[in-house]
């Protein structure tokens, strides 16, 4: 085999590696931020809900001792507040996507607008902004900027599942079978445009010899 072939054996693999990378974490936001809702959820029920804040906080301060010195600090009173403002705010299902973090979300959890918070979590979704993106756009008061503000904003819900097109810039798909599972990929990276096989969610280089603009 010939050497060009062998580097591009590897970077298949390096590749496939990245992309398993980039799932694992995904799959660790969406339990983080499920657990932590979960734990909102139950808080406010133990409470008898939204409206027993009093009750809850006394329950909080006491389970806290416990809590962290089991746990660690990360669920003392002020985080298991935060975990039950965080189900208060999002009281159908906790927003998740493949951007958002804990730290995203105490970000919008001071806004008291639920329309508000959604858009900026809809944003982060859309655009994938990290969270000093997200700080910036809510200092530059974009929603408020908005001309035609929608009266109902929804969250979206986004896809589960990692895959490869999500890392390229403008992809351009040329499908091989109907059934989507084989493919090729012209993705654009830094000056130069990029030709893969894809097979399922397996990312082939083709020639690693790159088109030139």
């Amino acid at each position: 085999m010939k050497e060009e072939n062998y580097y591009n054996e590897i970077e298949s693999f390096i590749k496939k590696n990245e992309i398993n990378k980039k799932r694992r974490i995904l799959e660790e936001n969406y339990d983080i931020l499920n657990n932590y809702w979960n734990i909102g959820r139950l808080l406010v029920e133990v409470q008898g809900g939204s409206l027993h804040a009093r009750r809850g906080d006394k329950l909080i301060e006491k389970w806290s001792i416990e809590f962290t010195k089991d746990y660690g600090k990360g669920y003392d009173a002020t985080n298991l507040r935060k975990f039950r403002q965080f189900y208060n705010a999002f009281p159908k299902c906790a927003p998740v996507g493949r951007v958002i973090t804990w730290s995203h979300i105490r970000e919008v959890l001071p806004i008291k607008d639920e329309n508000k918070r959604n858009y900026y979590i809809n944003l982060c979704i859309e655009r994938n902004l990290s969270k000093r993106e997200l700080i910036e756009e809510i200092k530059s008061n974009s929603y408020e900027r908005l001309i035609n503000k929608p009266k109902n904003v929804e969250l979206i819900v986004p896809k589960k599942e990692y895959t490869i097109l999500e890392d390229m810039k403008n992809p351009i798909i040329i499908k091989v079978d109907k059934n989507k599972t084989i493919g090729i990929i012209i993705s654009k990276e830094q000056e130069d445009y990029v030709v893969n096989f894809v097979r399922s969610n397996d990312l082939i280089p083709l020639i690693y010899e790159i088109v030139r603009k």
